[in-house]
Parts: structure tokens; C-alpha cells; sequence
């Protein structure tokens, strides 16, 4: 069992997945129109609801939980063989993410909520030197966690390897790479692979990618946060498939 906390994060939750909510907590005496809507919903599928204090609230999470936390069964992550078995099925139509050992919450927590909206299949992480699906990942992404799937993986490597064999183009990002990401075709099956704060790819990922692209920067710094680069590389992805015929 596991506590999750924030507004957004417990609305997916009734919405998505209700049956693994133990017990709801509400801030007592706060009414407005959300936590009415939660409570409403609580009540109606037959769960436990409680009105707690701030202090209880408080002393069950670590972080800002907006008057609202609850205490459900937590999801186990997927593994390779998921993520081969969902590129079978996707095909030509897979687009997945990787995180080559992210290790602030925020920026998993963002990159899962960029990854949902822009339709990616899977979130792909390493087992070791990286950050799992904590509360704090979950309140950042605002529900997304519970749509989007999170694959835990014991060797980045061996994966990309794995679908490379099977037809996917690995597309990693990185400062030094000689072609933009706006100038390169990402219209096939793609998994696109982002490096850890500071450090990017590391040598094994990046031997087992068929090529890097970069984000262009025009300003005194030369890069960008992992989670605003994640969201820009993500959504070229969604404009060259939707929006833009490639030539």
C-alpha cells in the first residue's frame, strides 16, 4: 500500500483504477466544487471516506497535498517482455520514451505528463540510478502516472538492442549531435531516449542508438531541462506524424 496525494492525482485515481483505493482523507472543513466532486465520487463507488486534519495529512505525505490523500495498492511496474509484446502490437505506429537515469522526481513526474499527452506508448527507465514511481512523480504528473505505462528495466542496453533487431529507430538526444531534431524523420516506429540531468546518455545507450538530434538553443545557456527538452522532442514527434508530411 502506498499513499498518493493532490487533487489531480486522486481524481485519475477514482476515475482510472477506484478498485485500488483503500481510504480517501479530505482536509476537514474544506468544500469546495473539486473536493465536492471527489467526495461525491468517493461516496457513490462505495469507498471509505474520511475527513482528517491537517496535521494527519501532513504527517501520512511528504509534499503538498492540497487537502486530499489516498492510501491504495500500488501498481508493480512492467518489464521487457511488455515492452516487446506492446511493439509487436503498435508497429509502425510505437512510439516510446527512455529516461537513461532521471533521478529528480519533478522531471519524471513532468516527462510522464508530457509523455501522456502527446500519445507515447510507454515510459521506458532503468532499474538502477534512477527515480521510480514515488508519490512526489505522481503529484507532479497530475494522473498521467496511471496512464501512461511505466517500464522498469534491468539493462537499458540489451533493450535498445533488443528492438533495434525488431525494427524500431533509436533516436537519442544530445547536445552535441550535428543534425536538429527538427530536420530529422521521426515519422516510423521511434523511441526517442533522453540523458539524466547533467551527465545525458551514457556510453553503452548511446552505442545503440541509430542516430542523435539536438535541440537548437539561441540564448547564453547551452541546454535545457530534461523534462521542457522531453516536451519539445516529444511534441516534434506529434507534429511530423500529424500535423506535417516529411520530405
Amino acid at each position: 500500500m502506498t499513499w498518493v496525494y493532490g487533487i489531480n492525482t486522486v481524481e485519475t485515481l477514482l476515475t482510472v483504477s477506484p478498485e485500488r483505493i483503500k481510504e480517501i482523507h479530505l482536509l476537514k472543513g474544506r468544500g469546495n466544487a473539486r473536493f465536492k466532486n471527489i467526495e461525491h465520487t468517493a461516496v457513490t463507488q462505495g469507498l471509505s471516506l474520511q475527513y482528517s486534519s491537517i496535521k494527519f495529512l501532513s504527517e501520512k505525505v511528504n509534499g503538498r497535498h492540497q487537502g486530499v490523500i489516498a492510501n491504495c495498492v500500488e501498481l508493480s511496474p512492467k518489464n521487457e517482455q511488455f515492452i516487446y509484446s506492446l511493439f509487436k502490437d503498435r508497429a509502425e505506429k510505437s512510439f516510446f520514451l527512455m529516461l537513461d537515469g532521471v533521478t529528480d522526481p519533478h522531471n519524471l513526474g513532468a516527462c510522464l505528463r508530457s509523455a501522456e499527452c502527446a500519445g507515447v506508448d510507454v515510459l521506458i527507465v532503468p532499474r538502477d540510478h534512477a527515480v521510480g514511481l514515488t508519490p512526489i512523480v505522481r503529484k507532479v504528473s497530475c494522473g498521467a502516472a496511471d496512464f501512461v505505462p511505466l517500464a522498469v528495466v534491468t539493462n537499458l542496453a540489451r533493450t535498445l538492442m533488443r528492438l533495434k533487431q525488431e525494427g524500431m529507430w533509436i533516436v537519442g538526444a544530445s547536445e552535441d549531435a550535428p543534425k536538429s531534431i527538427f530536420n530529422q524523420d521521426l515519422t516510423g516506429p521511434v523511441l526517442l531516449v533522453m540523458g539524466s540531468e547533467g551527465k545525458g546518455l551514457r556510453a553503452l545507450t548511446r552505442k545503440n542508438c541509430d542516430f542523435f538530434v539536438q535541440i537548437p538553443t539561441f540564448g547564453t545557456l547551452s541546454s535545457l531541462n530534461v523534462s521542457v527538452a522531453t516536451g519539445i522532442a516529444l511534441y516534434e514527434v506529434v507534429r511530423q506524424r500529424y500535423f506535417l508530411k516529411y520530405e
